[in-house]
């Protein structure tokens, strides 16, 4: 069953938006597929070379704005951003890499932090070239959600399948060895700096056309959605911590559970607060209702705070452990 998982999985993802055709749960769906992409960016640069980063909003946000940028002064469709997005997030990235990871410790996670609020208030000042607070409109190319879902599907294959190939190579066993011990791989003539340069350029590259994407998709994005520290680049570490660091498929893991449980406090579980306030007639509940929509950073720190303390590998990292408390044990003589 382990080795059949994702095949099963992926064939129902195939076959989705063709059975259930409620563009509510396609758009979830979508959601977690875009995840995908970021939160296997963020675990292969942190859960496999070792360097923690908060910049993922960093690279998602130039390719949301190459693409925007391009049909907002010089009306090229945004969908040629989704192939320029990649390269330019590596490009504006790359100095940044070049210095920080020539220095130990946590300079590179601090170097990421403070260029993700650098992005953001240059998108928020430089109204000429950005629209500022305003942000970008773009036109969207189709009405209904399936052409989307299939292209980040699509996308997001891309990114599990060419992280699994990276890990299976001779890079992946640099990244590998860095992340393990940096000293004990320059002593044995890899060259650290040029192997985590590696590391983030391939993080950046699907993770900026994944912002290209999603300007393409929701047809709108302003600093603070594209560029935001919380909702995205806590977003994807959350995803891969959740998920399981240093796996291949904890990420997708991952960003289904957080989706879900995003969706689940949004809504207030699923409505049930706001029904009940609308059956009652209760101020109360109303009340109750708009608070539990209002917090799901609550609930993802509750989530993260209870596989600290059970699932430390994340879901499937301790996905035996898992198993070993919700199923019977067998002996010779049967179920024990």
């Amino acid at each position: 069953m382990k080795k059949h998982g994702p095949i099963i999985l992926l064939f129902i993802l195939l076959i989705f938006p063709l059975v259930v055709q409620n563009s509510y749960y396609q758009h979830l769906v979508i959601m977690v597929l875009m995840w995908v992409i970021i939160g296997s960016g963020w675990n292969l640069l942190a859960g496999y070379t070792g360097q923690v980063s908060f910049g993922e909003a960093v690279f998602f946000g130039i390719g949301a704005y190459t693409s925007g940028l391009l049909f907002k002064h010089f009306a090229i469709s945004p969908w040629w951003g989704v192939l320029l997005a990649g390269p330019i997030a590596v490009l504006l990235t790359l100095p940044f890499g070049w210095i920080s990871f020539r220095l130990r410790g946590a300079y590179f996670a601090l170097v990421t932090l403070a260029l993700g609020e650098v992005f953001r208030l240059v998108a928020i000042v430089w109204e000429s070239l950005t629209g500022g607070m305003v942000g970008i409109l773009v036109d969207t190319t189709f009405v209904s959600k399936v052409p989307y879902y299939y292209i980040f599907l699509f996308i997001a294959l891309l990114r599990i399948a060419s992280t699994t190939a990276v890990i299976n190579s001779k890079w992946g066993y640099y990244f590998l060895s860095i992340r393990e011990d940096q000293d004990a791989a320059e002593s044995l003539g890899i060259n650290t700096v040029k192997y985590k340069m590696v590391s983030l350029n391939l993080s950046a590259f699907l993770t900026g056309i994944a912002g290209a994407l999603y300007i393409n998709y929701m047809g709108f994005i302003d600093p603070e959605v594209v560029f935001s520290l919380h909702d995205i680049s806590i977003m994807a570490i959350l995803v891969g911590i959740v998920g399981g660091v240093g796996t291949i498929y904890g990420p997708v893991v991952g960003a289904f559970i957080m989706v879900a449980v995003h969706e689940f406090f949004r809504t207030g579980f699923f409505g049930l607060f706001k029904g009940i306030a609308s059956l009652t007639g209760s101020d109360f509940m109303t009340t109750v209702a708009k608070y539990v929509s209002e917090a799901h950073v609550l609930g993802f720190g509750v989530l993260v705070i209870f596989v600290i303390m059970f699932l430390p590998n994340g879901v499937v990292g301790d996905w035996k452990k898992i198993t070993a408390k919700l199923l019977p044990k067998r002996d010779k003589g049967g179920i024990s």
